[in-house]
């Protein structure tokens, strides 16, 4: 059973930045792709970014592209995601996601682990 397990989320004001993580426990995160997704109180859960296995692939919504940075270091089954920039409207509940098959997908369909979220809530 693959696990996800998110950190980093808290209170950053606008314009500020903040990293999060995802650990993920399965023997190896070999030709997998991950993706962070984001839920807004009330709203859906929207696609933010993916990154494919080899980490020279990466996919960003329109609203993050430029501002935030995903990353993943297989050795430590770990992916990351920088924030910088941060607007009142990134506030949400972030999730980690796998895919086992290795697509880049923005539903969340795609993907067949999550993580438990980590709260990421922005102040002016």
């Amino acid at each position: 059973q693959v696990q996800l397990v998110e950190s980093g989320g808290g209170l950053v004001h606008a314009g500020g930045s903040l990293t999060l993580s995802c650990t993920a426990s399965m023997p190896t995160l070999s030709r997998t792709s991950m993706a962070w997704f984001r839920q807004a109180a009330g709203k859906e859960r929207d696609f933010v970014a993916a990154i494919a296995w080899s980490a020279g692939v990466t996919k960003y919504a329109n609203s993050v592209k430029g501002r935030f940075t995903i990353s993943r270091d297989n050795a430590e089954n770990k992916v990351y995601l920088k924030m910088n920039s941060l607007k009142l409207e990134d506030a949400a509940v972030y999730y980690c996601a796998l895919d086992p098959a290795g697509g880049l997908g923005m539903r969340v369909g795609h993907y067949d682990y999550w993580g438990q979220g980590t709260q990421v809530t922005v102040s002016t």
